[in-house]
């Protein structure tokens, strides 16, 4: 077909990758990949994890759709790259994508700006992992500092549990993260945009089988429920929706994320866990479930985030 978008130029949909995610990559990359064709955009998929990036410059690709999810393409590390290649992506810079993957990084800079997130202990040993159990007390999250899709998560109820969900996230990363849980509702939130024109799309609620939203139930069972509207109490969701679009703005971000809350049955106060700054674009996915919620159908949903690709230190795209 012939492109309709011709200012758009070639286009290379990063996917696959090397990451834990690099299964659910292929799944987000090949469906933006048929969206952005069906719109007539002269799209490619391109493995980063069977290709070399300097195949881009070498074959005359103008921008990237970043599908990679987790380490080697989340984090900054693909960004830095393509800046140096001069060729806009889209979702965050450089710094921002290299804070929103640390979990640690991005909860210290939300709270210095005074935005609420759980209590937590960063620990390098088993025995750190207990001493932080004994001050947060159960149930605790440990989970790797730098994995999505709760990859490595293990929600512990008991000291008896501790060294193995210790050891469970330290095959993944150096840095294992110990947090307060938080119970209650659990809620996500897609932003679109840069700076100004950043637009909080309709917050999500999340019932997940037994409470348990692992990366079996978010990416390959039907039995979780995805409320949109999210039935939250009058003013709840406005409230949320402004908590994390200042928290989209802290870190930096742009084009696009997602940000994942908890409110506390108890106190009905939010708190931020963590950020997304590629989020999944599966049949599964959230941003494009919200988008829709909002009118924006996948589609265009897609054309929306290509359109916004730019550099860092460069000029957008035309």
């Amino acid at each position: 077909m012939t492109p309709i978008n011709l200012n758009l130029g070639k286009v290379a949909v990063l996917m696959g990758g090397a990451s834990a995610e690099r299964e659910v990559s292929l799944m987000s990359g090949t469906g933006v990949l048929a969206a952005l064709r069906s719109q007539g955009v002269d799209a490619h998929a391109f493995d980063t994890g069977e290709r070399d990036l300097s195949e881009l410059k070498r074959d005359g690709f103008a921008r990237c759709f970043i599908a990679l999810h987790g380490r080697f393409g989340e984090d900054g590390t693909v960004q830095g790259a393509l800046e140096l290649l001069g060729i806009p992506y889209t979702g965050s810079g450089v710094m921002a994508s290299s804070i929103g993957i640390d979990k640690v990084m991005t909860k210290r800079i939300w709270r210095a700006e005074g935005l609420p997130t759980p209590g937590w202990f960063v620990v390098d040993s088993a025995e750190a992992a207990r001493d932080a159990f004994a001050h947060l007390g159960a149930p605790m999250i440990v989970k790797p500092a730098r994995e999505g899709s709760t990859i490595g998560l293990t929600k512990v109820l008991t000291l008896e549990q501790v060294d193995a969900a210790y050891a469970l996230a330290a095959q993944l990363d150096a840095s294992v993260l110990c947090e307060q849980f938080v119970s209650g509702d659990e809620v996500t939130v897609p932003v679109l945009g840069t700076g100004a024109q950043a637009e909080v799309l309709p917050v999500i609620r999340i019932v997940a089988p037994e409470g348990n939203y692992d990366y079996q139930n978010k990416y390959f069972t039907d039995t979780t429920q995805y409320l949109v509207p999210c039935g939250l109490p009058d003013g709840e969701e406005a409230a949320i929706q402004a908590m994390v679009r200042q928290a989209y703005l802290t870190l930096g971000c742009r084009g696009w994320a997602r940000a994942d809350v908890m409110i506390d049955a108890k106190t009905r106060k939010p708190y931020l866990l963590e950020i997304n700054t590629s989020p999944g674009m599966t049949s599964h996915s959230l941003v494009p479930m919200s988008a829709r919620a909002a009118g924006l159908s996948y589609e265009a949903l897609c054309l929306r985030l290509l359109q916004s690709a730019a550099l860092d230190y460069g000029t957008e795209a035309a």
